[in-house]
C-alpha cells in the first residue's frame, strides 16, 4: 500500500526554469550555506531541550520537588519535561498566522527569542522552598513556552536542503540536519559535568545549575542571526518559494496527506524511542538505583554521542547506496535486537561495564537511525505539502516516540526492573517497521 499520490504530482523544472531560476541568482546558492545554518539551528534546539532533560534528573526533584521522595520528584520533573512535546504541535499550528501575516523571518525571530528566553527564564525562577507551589507552575510554563517557540522555530531549511542536494547525495545531506542532536547534547552534557564535579553540593543546587540555562540564551541568539542569514537573503526567500516550502491549507494537508503525516509520525518511533533511553534514562537511574559517579556516566554519554555522530555520517553514505528507507528499517531492525539483548544483559547486570556498554552501543544505534529518521519521511511529501507535512510529522513522531520515553522507562524499571524496558524500546521498532512496510513509496520524491 502506498499513501503517496501519482507521479504527476512531482515538479520536474524544465530547462527554461533552470535557466530563469539561475537568472535570478539561485544558482549561487550552495547546498553547504544551507548545511551550516541547519545544523546551527538544530544544535541550540536540541541544546536547550538536553539542558532541561538533564536538570530534570540532577535539578529539578530537589529544588522543585522536595515534599517527596526522589523517585517521585523524578517522575514530576520527567511529566513536566513531555510538556514541549505536547505544545510542539500547537506551537506550530499558532506561528503558521504569525508566518502568514508577518513573514517567515518575523515568524523564525519570535519563535527563537521566545525558546532562549523561557529557556533563560528558568534560570531565575525561584525554588520551591521560596514560594511553594508557585514555583512548579512558573516551571511549567517555562517548559510549555518552550515547546510552542519550537513548534514555532521550523523554517524549512532541512527540506530544502535535501531538494537541493546533489544528485545520490541525499541520504547524506538528508542526514546533516540530524547532527544537531548529538552535538547539543554533548554541550549540554558537558557543561553539567564540569559544573557538577567542580562545585560542591550546596553550591551546584544554588545557583551552578542555572548557568548553563544562562547560555541558551546566547547560543539562541547566535542560531537566530545565522539562520536569518540565510531565509532573509532574495535568493533564498526565491528558493524557498520556487520549492513551494511554503505553509499549505491544512483540511486540504489532512484530506491529501492525512495518511502520510500519520506513518510519517510512526516511522521515526525507534529512533525516538531510543532518544532518551540512551540520554536522559540512564542519569535517572544512576542518580536513584546506585552510587555510581554521575560524572562518568556524563562522560561515557558525551563519548557515546561522539559515536553517534561517526554513526551518522555512515549511514548517509549507507543510504545514497541502498536508499533511505532501507537504511531506516535496517537501523529499526538493529534497534529491536538491542531492545532484547542489551537492556537486559548488560543494563540490568548492575555493573558499571554493563552500562556503559548498553549506553555506548545505544548512542552507536541511535546515531544510524536518527540519521535518516527525517529524510526518508519527509521525501514521500509531494513539494506543495512538504513544508507543513514535515513539521506535523516531526511534531507527532517526537509527541509519540520521546515525549514520555523517561517517565515510561522510569516508571516501568522501577515496578518490573529495567530489563523490562526494552520492551518498550521493542514496540518503537516494531512500529518503525509496520510503518516502513504500509508505505514503500519513501524514495519515489527524491528527485523533486
Amino acid at each position: 500500500m502506498s499513501t503517496v499520490s501519482s507521479n504527476s504530482d512531482v515538479h520536474h523544472p524544465s530547462p527554461e526554469n533552470r535557466a530563469s531560476a539561475q537568472s535570478h541568482g539561485i544558482a549561487r546558492v550552495a547546498p553547504g550555506e544551507i548545511a551550516i545554518g541547519v545544523v546551527i539551528g538544530r544544535l541550540s534546539e536540541f541544546f536547550d531541550f538536553f539542558v532541561f532533560g538533564i536538570a530534570s534528573v540532577l535539578v529539578f526533584p530537589s529544588v522543585f520537588f522536595p515534599f517527596v521522595d526522589a523517585k517521585t520528584g523524578t517522575m514530576y520533573s520527567f511529566t513536566l519535561f513531555a510538556l514541549a512535546f505536547v505544545a510542539r504541535p500547537i506551537g506550530s499550528l499558532l506561528f503558521r498566522l504569525i508566518h502568514t501575516w508577518y513573514g517567515r523571518g518575523t515568524k523564525l525571530t519570535v519563535a527563537l527569542f521566545m525558546l532562549g528566553t523561557a529557556t533563560a527564564g528558568i534560570a531565575f525562577l525561584p525554588t520551591y522552598a521560596e514560594v511553594g507551589e508557585i514555583s512548579i507552575i512558573l516551571l511549567a510554563l517555562f517548559r510549555f513556552a518552550q515547546g510552542i517557540a519550537l513548534g514555532g522555530s521550523w523554517d524549512g531549511l532541512p527540506s530544502l536542503l535535501a531538494l537541493n542536494a546533489p544528485e545520490k547525495k541525499r541520504g547524506w545531506y538528508a542526514m546533516i540536519p540530524q547532527l544537531g542532536a548529538p552535538l547539543g547534547f554533548m554541550l549540554a552534557a558537558a557543561l553539567f559535568a564540569y559544573l557538577y564535579s567542580s562545585l560542591s553540593t550546596a553550591d551546584f543546587s544554588s545557583w551552578g545549575w542555572r548557568y548553563p540555562f544562562y547560555v541558551a540564551f546566547a547560543i539562541n541568539v547566535v542560531a537566530l542571526f545565522a539562520r536569518l542569514r540565510l531565509v532573509m537573503t532574495p535568493e533564498f526567500s526565491e528558493l524557498l518559494k520556487r520549492r513551494e516550502l511554503v505553509p499549505s491549507p491544512l483540511g486540504e494537508l489532512f484530506r491529501l496527506q492525512g495518511a502520510n503525516i500519520v506513518l510519517g509520525a510512526l516511522a521515526p518511533l525507534a529512533s525516538y524511542a531510543l532518544f532518551h533511553l540512551v540520554t536522559v534514562f540512564p542519569l535517572s537511574w544512576v542518580t536513584l538505583f546506585s552510587k555510581e559517579s554521575v560524572t562518568e556516566y556524563l562522560l561515557v554519554q558525551i563519548a557515546g554521542a561522539a559515536i553517534a555522530v561517526v554513526t551518522m555520517l555512515a549511514s548517509g553514505k549507507i543510504a545514497d547506496h541502498l536508499g533511505r528507507r532501507t537504511t531506516l528499517g535496517i537501523g529499526a531492525v538493529l534497534i529491536a535486537i538491542f531492545s532484547l539483548v542489551g537492556m537486559l544483559p548488560l543494563f540490568a547486570k548492575g555493573t558499571t561495564t554493563g552500562a556503559y556498554t548498553f549506553i555506548l552501543v545505544g548512542f552507536a544505534l541511535l546515531g544510524f537511525s536518527h540519521a535518516q529518521a527525517a529524510g526518508a519521511v519527509n521525501s514521500s511529501f509531494a513539494s506543495r505539502y512538504r513544508y507543513s507535512g514535515a513539521v506535523l510529522t516531526s511534531d507527532l513522531g517526537w509527541l509519540a516516540g520521546a515525549a514520555f520515553a523517561p517517565l515510561v522507562a522510569l516508571s516501568i524499571a522501577s515496578h518490573f526492573g529495567v530489563g523490562y524496558v526494552g520492551l518498550y524500546l521493542l514496540s518503537g521498532a516494531i512500529g518503525t517497521l509496520l510503518a516502513l512496510r504500509v508505505n514503500r513509496s519513501l524514495e519515489m520524491r527524491d528527485d523533486e
